[in-house]
């Protein structure tokens, strides 16, 4: 059986563009950290416990040394977030030419999700990737931050990109395969 997936490419070309969203008000303690460190371990667990509800595949098969070469690379940037000590999310930057960023990844577990910490995360990670260039020697300043999201990122992944002053360049309609989510491990759920 196929399924009808429709991908959206947004961006912010000014950091003008960003429309931050108020952190979560209910008291608790929210934190995002940049993993200064290189951590294939960490970032195949943010990958496989967001992505695995939703379809995230690509990176499954990738062996240990092609996730620290991605994280190695100049630019690559993990922030986490974090719910009174436990993670919650996360959004990966790319550094690419001239002076463009990449959202390569974003989003919570599942257990953490419709709790306000995305917009939050979102709007964190946006300004991390436009001041990217004062945190790496080389790399020209962000002129450029551009995502993609996809019907099967969830019901409220598109507009929350645009409620931050993301907006679409590019749509696109396809026919895919329709498969069951792989999980971080077979049962689990948000």
């Amino acid at each position: 059986m196929s399924i009808t997936v429709t991908t959206w490419s947004l961006e912010q070309t000014s950091p003008a563009d960003l429309t931050p969203a108020a952190p979560p008000e209910d008291g608790r303690d929210i934190r995002i950290v940049r993993s200064e460190v290189p951590s294939p371990e960490l970032s195949r667990f943010l990958y496989t416990a967001v992505g695995g509800d939703i379809h995230w595949t690509d990176r499954l098969d990738w062996p240990y040394a092609r996730w620290q070469e991605a994280l190695e690379r100049p630019g690559s940037e993990t922030w986490v977030a974090y719910d009174r000590g436990t993670p919650a999310g996360y959004i990966e930057l790319a550094a690419q030419d001239g002076g463009v960023v990449e959202i390569s990844y974003f989003g919570l577990l599942p257990a953490f999700r419709g709790r306000r910490i995305g917009g939050h995360l979102l709007s964190e990670g946006t300004a991390r990737a436009w001041d990217l260039a004062e945190r790496w020697d080389g790399l020209p300043p962000t002129t450029r931050v551009w995502v993609h999201t996809c019907s099967k990122d969830g019901p409220y992944a598109v507009d929350n990109y645009r409620r931050r002053g993301f907006r679409v360049f590019d749509t696109a309609v396809e026919e895919e395969q329709d498969a069951p989510t792989p999980g971080p491990w077979p049962g689990a759920h948000g």
